[in-house]
Order: C-alpha cells, then sequence, then structure tokens
C-alpha cells in the first residue's frame, strides 16, 4: 500500500472523529473533534515512541544489559541500511514484539520477555527483521497515531451516549447514540485493519529478505500464533486499539469475528514465506530453542556487508 493510500486511511479516520464530534455537538462539535485530531495527530507524530512503550512498561536495554538481543538488532540494522534503533524488552510472557517511532533515525524495536525465552536466535532474527522492515517501510509512525485516533473515538464515541443529549438540543438522540457507539468504533477498526494487514505481509517479505531465510520467520509466526491463544496479554487487552503494531495480534479474540482482525492469517503468511523461500532457493529451518550454536554467524558464516559476522562469531 503506498502512502497516498495510508493518507487517506488516515483521513478517514480523522473523518470518523469528525462525525462522532458532530453527532455529539452538532458543527461546533465537529470543529473542535478537528482541532483535536490534528492536535493527537502533531503530539503522537513527536510522541508515538514513549507513548506506546511507556504503555506497556518497556525499558531500554545496551550492550551491557542484554548483549545478545542488542548485538542481534544492530546487525540486523546494518543488513538492512538501517540507523540503529534503541532497543527494548517489555516483562510480558506472551512472545510478540512491535517497532515504534516517527522515523528510521527514532525508531526502537520492543520484544517481550516471552519471546526471547520460547524462540531459537534464529527465529529471533526473523522477527526482530520483520519489525526493522516496518521501520524502513516508514510504518511505524502511521500505525501508532492510527492506535491514537481509534482509540479516541472509541472513547468519543461511548461518551456520546452520556453527553449526546436528544434531538431537541441538537444531539444525536438514544438512538443514535447506541448506533454512534457501535458504527464509530467498527469504522475505526476497519480502517485500523487496512492499514495492519496489507503492511504485515510487506513486511513480512522484506523481513525475510533481509535475514535470507524466509523459514526463520514462518517458524516464529507459527510458535507465536499458537502462543497468543494461552498467554494472555493483559496490557494489550486493555488496550486493544495498539493490537495492530504487534506481530501477531495480541488478543485471545474469543467472540471477535476474523473478519475484524488487524492482523492477515498467519497461515496465509506462512504460505507466503514458504513460496518466498521457493523462489528464494533456501528452505533452511531454523534450529529448535536451545540448541548449541557453533562460532559463526546464523547466516553460514560469509564476510562482507551484505552478511556481516554476528554475536556468534
Amino acid at each position: 500500500m503506498n502512502y497516498f493510500r495510508t493518507a487517506l486511511l488516515l483521513a478517514g479516520l480523522t473523518a470518523l472523529f469528525m462525525g462522532v464530534g458532530y453527532l455529539i455537538g452538532g458543527g461546533s462539535g465537529a470543529v473542535i473533534a478537528l482541532l483535536v485530531a490534528a492536535a493527537m495527530n502533531l503530539f503522537t507524530y513527536w510522541n508515538s515512541d514513549r507513548m506506546v512503550l511507556s504503555m506497556y512498561g518497556a525499558h531500554q536495554v545496551d550492550q551491557h544489559t542484554a548483549p545478545d538481543l542488542y548485538n542481534l538488532v544492530a546487525e540486523l540494522a546494518q543488513r538492512a541500511s538501517l540507523p540503529m534503533p534503541r532497543v527494548f524488552v517489555m516483562d510480558e510472557a506472551q512472545p510478540n514484539a512491535f517497532a515504534t517511532g516517527r522515523n528510521p533515525e527514532n525508531a526502537a524495536v520492543a520484544v517481550t520477555t516471552g519471546l526471547m525465552q520460547q524462540l531459537s536466535r534464529e527465529e529471533l532474527a526473523g522477527v526482530i527483521a520483520h519489525e526493522l522492515a516496518h521501520i524502513k517501510h516508514h510504518d511505524t509512525l502511521t500505525m501508532t497515531i492510527t492506535a491514537t485516533i481509534a482509540g479516541a473515538i472509541s472513547m468519543l464515541a461511548q461518551f456520546g451516549m452520556f453527553f449526546g443529549g436528544n434531538r431537541n438540543n441538537n444531539g444525536p438522540g438514544i438512538i443514535g447514540s447506541i448506533a454512534m457507539m457501535i458504527l464509530a468504533p467498527l469504522g475505526a477498526m476497519l480502517v485500523q485493519m487496512a492499514i495492519s494487514r496489507t503492511r504485515e505481509y510487506a513486511a513480512d517479505n522484506l523481513g525475510a529478505r533481509i535475514v535470507g531465510q524466509p523459514m526463520w520467520l514462518a517458524s516464529a509466526l507459527a510458535k507465536l500464533e499458537n502462543a497468543a491463544h494461552q498467554v494472555p496479554n493483559m496490557e494489550a487487552e486493555r488496550n486493544p486499539a495498539t493490537a495492530h503494531m504487534f506481530i501477531v495480534n495480541p488478543l485471545s479474540g474469543h467472540g471477535v469475528d476474523n473478519l475484524f482482525a488487524t492482523h492477515p492469517s498467519t497461515a496465509n503468511r506462512i504460505a507466503a514465506l514458504q513460496q518466498l523461500a521457493a523462489e528464494l532457493g533456501t528452505q533452511t529451518a531454523p534450529r529448535p530453542a536451545g540448541a548449541s550454536y557453533p562460532p559463526r554467524s546464523p547466516w553460514g558464516g560469509s564476510s562482507g556487508p551484505s552478511a556481516p559476522r554476528g554475536p556468534w562469531g
């Protein structure tokens, strides 16, 4: 999806925000909603990374506090021709990860403790490469702004039920308020979904090319999908508008139809990666988690800028 389409989707979210404002307060409500949406976009442009990282209690690590993780991110960033992002760890049992930041120069990659514990280094490399692909595609700003506005629309729609008034007072009335509570968050969810699903396929493809082994990411996705249904991420459950930022949907999904999922089918993503592996002639499966590693990079120990040596040797 190109940037023009992304801009249209963000404009759609802003229009939804204005529509809810109009239903609550008429013309003046729409103007106020527009100003609030503009302020939110400006604020999240400069503070998107800090907002979401703080929400999930992520703490920054470096080469001294988490050398293996930090060095892996550094190696992959070099392979992707990206500046070194900041690296964060979330104390969360569910294996998952996301990237954030307004541009590649101010980006951050955050992974959960569960991700580091349950994946092999090769699978972890596939996940981190996927997040770096989001950074390279400049997805992180769009995804964070979308989450912020979508969450605000949901809250505003809830307020509409209490402050909508009645038709004589230029409010939407009780029926309009109920409809607004249902349709406004649904519309925001659909736009949010349209942004996320397309970009996940693109990030999978580029991430697989960064590591050169699509099956590493495919194996990681299978594990993450299975774990997401078994290990709840309570912070994500409390903030569902941020679910699309993660590599796999962190929500339990109980009672939610797949039509409204924020991510494409994991099975379809794995199938696309398998097809890419066949095209590239790379069908190498990752080592099991906890397996010993030889003193070489997981990319075969070749040297040069296209495959620098990693933290293993």
